[in-house]
């Protein structure tokens, strides 16, 4: 056997599919085995592995062992004189096997090699090359040096800038995205230590095969797509803890006492840094814009109040009580942001819309309240509208602001329906061009790429793969699908590179599959079309969801007496009552009748009904079904929660 390759997977079965797909082309004529290593993910990775890759050796773990464990399980079982270690979230060139093969037969000092990497958008990934982190190394990176000068030989040894990314080079560290080694030298070093749980293995395996004697390589000649960052976010303060304990671990074992305290020192001082930098920065990204609405909106209805007060109300002398001012005013700022939080006008994109909404519905709430009051707690009626017009212009205002600044969290107006082209043969790119239709509501346009260059113009295609620069500027494309079984990885990823400064968005449709991938930066669990099923899946209707769940539940018990004589089983209500405010249960979710067909579909909590109920019909086929559950995943408001509601109203008992 000459190449073992081993794949440790956790929850990215799209990934994991598209990834394997590309190995099965790069394999094609070489004797290779493939090893995939499952920590117990619950996103149906392993039933997708036994049904499409049947000559895959899979190790089903039942709990999460960790990336070093994981990895060692299938190389202990492996036989290849080679091995690889190979991310889920990565896609390889037809020709990256036979290249790298070749390359470490011919370079017997060779311990071990690593590729060149690209992202979901074409840009080269800085981490495909990396010196060793010594204690210089790392307070350059962890304190940004290595950032602000990436080119230079003393700062930029972390990701050794200084190296042309386009040449062959010996490196210290490799990525353990792609870590490809000899199998005689992982038995003379060992394997991953399982003391990193995750993170840091690869550069405690790299190192040690440097200090047996061997080289390793960074080699450009073939390159691999990295989306980077699927499985694990780094952004996460846990990330942060889990990451530079790894390099502790690391200074602990190779550096000398003095070194590996120093270091302990700087990697200590980080960890509280970024933790705090990472904390803080999700609080701050999240409170900025409640912050400014509530404090211009209070300084506002101050100034309003001493008017009102002074000029209308008590002109020869008199005040509202410090009560008004103290406490009832900050209670209509609550109600008001409460309001406008529900009504999405805190979501992205901001929408103006969603605001006035929210100011509408919030100052209709706090007037049937204060009518309800006693008169000594009714202080003005006057200052509750001008308030609540103050609190639209000046919510509205800030964001305009925000928006002409051109900060790209507080665009303001509804996103842009997207343009695409698809890429590839008439069959394929019809088949890819109705999947995008089913699972991305109404795109703006979709045009079908040829690959062949004698096609001609027509209904089919709009022009041909030489063409695609001049497609995409011509009818303003945001996003570019490539149909992987007509087109090489290479090919592909030879277009993602060149195209990359166009500033679109690639997605990969694999063969067979119900999936379009893609994935733009590290923060992204990357846009599986299959997956972002537009509405159920976005924040302001997981939100809306729960909040109809949870007014529902409490509208049902204080009707219960009546209830009792309608529902069908009055204790299974009571049940499902309990059990959907304890959020065990929704009030609505997918029919079951195919289980296969929800695993498709955004993950939402199991329903006490369906969309079937919303039909009198009994029974309805699975195809049928299947289509309802997709279009109310895909259309989804908390409107179409209340209509299953009503009109399965007996039936809540179930």
């Amino acid at each position: 056997m000459k190449l073992s390759i081993v794949i440790v997977n956790y929850n990215v079965r799209h990934f994991l599919d598209q990834c394997l797909t590309s190995v099965r082309r790069a394999i094609t004529d070489i004797d290779a085995e493939i090893w995939v290593v499952d920590n117990n993910s619950v996103d149906g990775s392993v039933k997708m592995l036994r049904e499409k890759f049947p000559e895959v050796t899979l190790i089903a773990n039942k709990d999460n062992v960790g990336f070093s464990k994981a990895n060692n399980q299938a190389i202990l079982k492996s036989s290849g004189e080679y091995v690889l270690l190979l991310n889920p979230d990565t896609i390889v060139e037809d020709d990256t096997f036979s290249k790298i093969i070749a390359f470490m037969d011919k370079h017997p000092d060779a311990g071990g090699l690593g590729v060149k990497m690209i992202d979901g958008k074409g840009n080269f990934l800085p981490e495909s090359k990396r010196g060793l982190p010594t204690p210089d190394v790392a307070f350059y990176k962890i304190f940004g040096l290595s950032k602000l000068f990436p080119n230079s030989k003393t700062f930029g040894k972390y990701h050794l800038g200084y190296l042309d990314k386009d040449k062959v080079h010996e490196v210290e560290i490799l990525s353990g995205a792609f870590m490809f080694m000899r199998r005689s030298i992982l038995d003379e070093t060992g394997l991953l230590d399982e003391a990193f749980f995750m993170y840091g293995e690869d550069i405690d395996l790299s190192y040690r095969i440097i200090k047996a004697g061997y080289k390793n390589y960074y080699f450009p000649e073939t390159r691999i797509i990295h989306y980077k960052g699927e499985s694990t976010k780094k952004s996460s303060v846990n990330y942060v803890f889990v990451f530079y304990n790894a390099m502790a671990i690391f200074a602990r074992k190779h550096f000398s006492q003095k070194n590996a305290r120093l270091f302990s020192l700087l990697i200590k001082m980080a960890i509280w840094l970024r933790a705090s930098l990472a904390i803080l920065g999700r609080i701050f990204k999240k409170a900025i814009l409640p912050f400014m609405d509530i404090i211009l909106i209070f300084a506002g209805i101050f100034f309003i109040k001493q008017y009102w007060e002074t000029q209308v109300i008590f002109p020869d002398g008199g005040s509202y009580p410090i009560e008004f001012i103290a406490i009832t005013v900050p209670v209509y700022i609550f109600i008001w942001l409460f309001s406008v939080f529900l009504s999405g006008g805190y979501d992205k994109p901001i929408r103006i819309t969603k605001i006035f909404q929210g100011i509408a519905i919030g100052t209709i709430f706090i007037l049937v309240v204060y009518a309800l009051l006693s008169e000594s707690y009714r202080f003005s009626r006057a200052i509750l509208v001008l308030g609540a017009v103050w609190g639209l212009l000046a919510m509205t205002g800030i964001r305009l602001i925000l928006h002409i600044a051109g900060l790209k969290r507080y665009r303001i107006g509804e996103s842009k329906n997207k343009r695409f082209i698809i890429v590839g043969q008439k069959d394929e790119a019809e088949r890819v061009s109705e999947l995008l239709h089913k699972t991305y509501l109404n795109p703006a346009f979709v045009g079908l790429v040829s690959i062949q260059n004698n096609s001609q113009r027509g209904e089919q295609f709009i022009g041909t793969l030489d063409q695609i620069s001049e497609i995409i500027s011509i009818y303003k494309i945001s996003e570019v699908i490539f149909c992987s079984k007509n087109l090489s990885h290479q090919v592909i990823i030879d277009k993602m590179s060149e195209l990359q400064q166009l500033r679109v968005d690639f997605k990969i449709a694999p063969e067979d599959s119900l999936s379009i991938i893609g994935s733009n930066s590290i923060n992204t669990s990357g846009d599986l079309y299959t997956f972002n099923i537009n509405s159920i899946s976005s924040p302001r209707n997981r939100r809306n969801k729960r909040f109809v769940d949870l007014i529902t539940s409490f509208v049902l018990l204080s009707l219960l007496p009546l209830n009792i004589f309608i529902i069908r089983n009055p204790v299974g209500l009571i049940l499902n009552i309990l059990r959907v405010i304890f959020a065990r249960r929704s009030w609505v979710g997918y029919s079951s009748e195919n289980p296969a067909n929800t695993e498709k579909l955004p993950h939402i909590k199991k329903g006490i009904l369906n969309p079937e109920d919303a039909f009198n019909k009994k029974r309805l086929n699975p195809e049928v079904t299947g289509q309802l559950n997709l279009i109310y995943a895909r259309d989804y408001s908390f409107t179409s929660d209340l209509n299953i509601i009503f009109r399965g109203y007996k039936k809540l008992g179930r």
